[in-house]
């Protein structure tokens, strides 16, 4: 049964559009205010997987602004991460008149579903694709050239790897939602699966760095997380009808 309310007029949508956006904006700048008052320890943490790597690698400020500019934009991801909560809640509040009845309770598991698989894309990579994308990129130098890099670069990279990796790990989430509102089935997912891994490959190379170690790298977590979603999608498809 759908919603019993009447059907909302265009202008009244866009209303509440505005307030769903100004309510996830808020979030974020309140997560970013958050963030920057534990920037220093932030950037200590990000700055770590340099540490013990064989070849050392040095970071260097080539800006005036260039610290100014780093701390700024990381509070402003810490804000997105700490909001991921609230911005799924406000999504899943607009498309909620559009559901039916039964479909509204899964409101929690998403939210904390959507939470804890960004956080493990962001935990992936900061454990496993950086310390092997630095380890290798500093290992192929040439003996007398230092490797001395830009830190407003470093943080680029590094923040565009985890980033990446938390997009990608919101596979399952995605296939949640789609399963959820009767778009996906397990069945189609096992039928396309070729598919699936050549859109797999085309999306880690358009998230990741363009080298071959972060793409692989990205690629076969990837290729899990769609079996997972697989497994995901015949979840709900079986608590749906039963």
């Amino acid at each position: 049964m759908k919603n019993n309310k009447d059907s909302m007029p265009f202008l009244d949508h866009l209303e509440e559009l505005r307030w769903r956006l100004i309510k996830s904006i808020a979030s974020v700048l309140i997560g970013a205010v958050v963030s920057f008052y534990f920037i220093d320890i932030i950037i200590e943490f990000l700055i770590k997987p340099t540490e013990g790597l064989r070849s050392s690698m040095d970071l260097q400020v080539l800006k005036v602004q260039g610290m100014f500019m780093i701390k700024w934009g990381i509070a402003l991801l810490g804000g997105i991460i700490v909001s991921i909560p609230v911005l799924t809640y406000q999504l899943w509040k607009f498309i909620a008149p559009g559901l039916y009845i039964d479909e509204k309770k899964y409101i929690i598991p998403l939210i904390i579903f959507t939470f804890l698989s960004f956080i493990s894309g962001l935990v992936f990579a900061y454990m496993i694709v950086i310390p092997f994308s630095l380890s290798f990129f500093t290992s192929v130098g040439l003996e007398g050239i230092d490797n001395n890099f830009s830190i407003n670069y470093y943080f680029n990279f590094i923040t565009w790897l985890m980033l990446g990796s938390g997009l990608i790990f919101e596979l399952p989430v995605i296939v949640f939602i789609l399963s959820v509102i009767g778009l996906l089935t397990p069945a189609f997912m096992r039928h396309y699966r070729r598919y699936a891994i050549v859109f797999i490959l085309v999306i880690s190379a358009f998230i990741t760095p363009p080298d071959p170690v972060s793409l692989v790298l990205m690629s076969i977590p990837l290729l899990l997380l769609y079996e997972i979603s697989i497994g995901v999608s015949w979840l709900v498809n079986r608590k749906k009808h039963t």
